[in-house]
């Protein structure tokens, strides 16, 4: 590939995630959530907006208050002129890394110079699985682990693997622990678009509202302990061991970064946090879906030319804990390398970021 053609990222923004349902952002609209993270990536670039050549976005559940074409309206909503495209992508929990591969593409093809990828997801307002779920009564016959509940694929990795509750339990508070401490830090100061939030409160007869400033991730629990995960109910099976503490939670946010060609960026006089080298999807068993990374991360590796030795740091997606070990059980991956700012089971997974 010609040098000057490397897809590199000049930008990484995201809100801060809230509590799903009863959080901070449980009343704030998603598309107003991404048009907040695209307005923001172009004011800390100083791009104009007349060179972004398309908005594409992640969402899980395209519907409701994210649905039409989330990634177009949200991008009007920013006040991107008319003439940018907007495209909304729906991988379920990948969309968001989908997103930014289909940009990497594009500019490692020649067809574009600038694009900004990300996602979008408000769990409370689109459930999981959307307004109106329905299923195809002859896939469901023939194959029906395709709707499988994807707690029930946690409790399906957890008995294959004969991964323990207090296994799960432990991932889980390590990951809270890695994670407050990263806060602590100032690890994501840089990333953070704060929200202007409106919190109503009513007084008796009356409602008084005021707007304060959402600025940190409100999932985090770095009290968290063994004791307190211990006593958690099973969520999705009786004698199971995926509980709400070893699972990620419910949650809200946006993300996005922009995407250009290596020449594009020395011309703007942007520094490039990454180079996109490759990316990698695979299919699995419905029932252990979780187990993907196996899969995917070896074919990744192979198109960058790269071994697993030579990988400093791992992110891999915490939906649940007994998921996230299976995966370095079956991989042997190291655990120093693993998620060192916390995963999503601290931090939280809005789906389609």
């Amino acid at each position: 590939m010609d040098k000057s053609r490397i897809p590199v990222l000049v930008s990484a923004l995201r809100t801060p995630v809230g509590r799903g349902r009863k959080g901070t952002l449980a009343h704030t609209r998603p598309d107003d959530l991404a048009a907040l993270v695209l307005k923001e990536t172009l004011a800390r670039t100083g791009v104009p907006a007349t060179e972004v050549e398309d908005v594409i976005l992640g969402c899980a559940m395209p519907e409701g208050e994210q649905g039409f074409n989330v990634a177009r309206l949200s991008l009007l909503l920013a006040g991107l002129p008319d003439t940018v495209p907007g495209m909304t992508v729906n991988r379920f929990c990948s969309s968001g890394l989908q997103s930014i591969a289909l940009a990497a593409q594009a500019i490692a093809s020649g067809m574009s110079e600038c694009i900004i990828a990300g996602g979008v997801e408000s769990m409370s307002m689109v459930p999981m699985t959307g307004n109106k779920p329905s299923m195809n009564l002859r896939l469901q016959k023939t194959l029906p682990g395709a709707y499988v509940g994807m707690g029930m694929t946690a409790e399906n990795l957890a008995r294959k693997y004969q991964i323990s509750r207090t296994e799960q339990d432990q991932f889980a508070l390590e990951s809270h622990h890695k994670a407050a401490a990263a806060q602590e830090a100032g690890r994501f100061a840089d990333e953070l678009v704060n929200v202007l939030v409106r919190v109503d409160k009513r007084k008796g007869a009356a409602v008084e509202s005021k707007e304060v400033t959402f600025d940190t991730d409100e999932l985090v629990r770095a009290d968290s302990s063994l004791e307190t995960l211990a006593k958690l109910r099973p969520s999705f099976h009786v004698k199971g061991s995926v509980t709400p503490g070893n699972s990620s939670p419910i949650s809200d946010g946006a993300a996005a970064v922009m995407v250009m060609s290596k020449a594009k960026a020395e011309a703007h006089g942007l520094e490039p946090i990454a180079e996109f080298l490759s990316f990698a999807v695979a299919g699995v068993p419905p029932e252990i879906m979780g187990i993907g990374p196996v899969e995917a991360v070896p074919k990744a590796l192979k198109l960058a030319g790269l071994e697993m030795s030579q990988i400093d740091l791992i992110e891999l997606n915490e939906a649940f804990a007994a998921q996230s070990i299976a995966v370095l059980k079956e991989m042997n991956l190291p655990t120093d390398k693993l998620n060192v700012n916390g995963g999503a089971i601290a931090l939280g997974h809005p789906l389609g970021c």
